[in-house]
């Protein structure tokens, strides 16, 4: 039989390690996603034992060059960054296939993931189901969102340009604050980070070059038909 100190530290032993598997964050994928922006890059993976109807929702956004020319319609420093929906944020005008992906909505795939600074949430109206494409980079820790927005990776770099951009000047409209000038995702790419650095840089180049030669094309259909 036990006595109480043994019981105890075995109580202690069993509580902590509860906790630590609690607060543990989820693996990331080995994909990365680089936003270009007018005030430097961000770069953050995914979750996709958490969420994998928003990430391969996002991803293949992001493979389309759908948040191309688009922005961050808000910023409310220690709390969110927050990147447009692309349909009616992007400068550029979208193809066939780029909207068809864009105007699709992703089932609310909520989860125990705590709304910690660094993470990434999705918008939504108040349907649940009603994420598209617009999502938040948490600037702090948000707990009152937890359970109700759909967390589907964290930022892996980037914290230098997300400390200029709460340093512009906002304005309130309702319950947003927003950027008082455009601020730009002016090209994205992706690369793997489980690739060997030559085929990574050797991709990365690939991805600019097709994404250029879409916009190019895409603006010369527009002015010359």
């Amino acid at each position: 039989m036990w006595d109480h100190n043994a019981w105890l530290l075995s109580f202690l032993c069993v509580t902590f390690m509860a906790a630590g598997a609690l607060s543990q964050e989820p693996q990331l994928g080995s994909v990365r996603v680089v936003f270009q922006t007018n005030y430097g890059d961000i770069e953050f993976g995914f979750f996709p034992t958490v969420a994998p109807k928003t990430v391969e929702h996002i991803f293949k956004l992001v493979r389309l060059g759908c948040y191309n020319t688009n922005h961050f319609f808000r910023v409310d420093k220690g709390f969110v960054a927050q990147v447009a929906d692309v349909v009616g944020g992007r400068s550029a005008p979208m193809n066939e296939e780029q909207r068809k992906e864009a105007e699709k909505t992703v089932v609310g795939e909520f989860s125990d993931v705590k709304h910690v600074k660094g993470v990434l949430s999705m918008g939504r109206f108040a349907d649940p189901n009603s994420a598209a494409s617009s999502f938040s980079m948490l600037l702090g820790d948000a707990p009152h969102l937890d359970g109700q927005y759909a967390i589907f990776g964290r930022l892996t770099k980037g914290d230098e340009t997300l400390r200029k951009l709460e340093e512009l000047p906002t304005r309130r409209e309702g319950i947003f604050v927003m950027p008082m000038e455009r601020i730009t995702i002016l090209s994205s790419y992706y690369y793997d980070t489980e690739m060997e650095s030559c085929e990574t840089e050797r991709s990365i180049l690939q991805r600019r070059l097709a994404a250029s030669a879409v916009e190019v094309e895409r603006q010369r259909m527009k002015c010359f038909p």
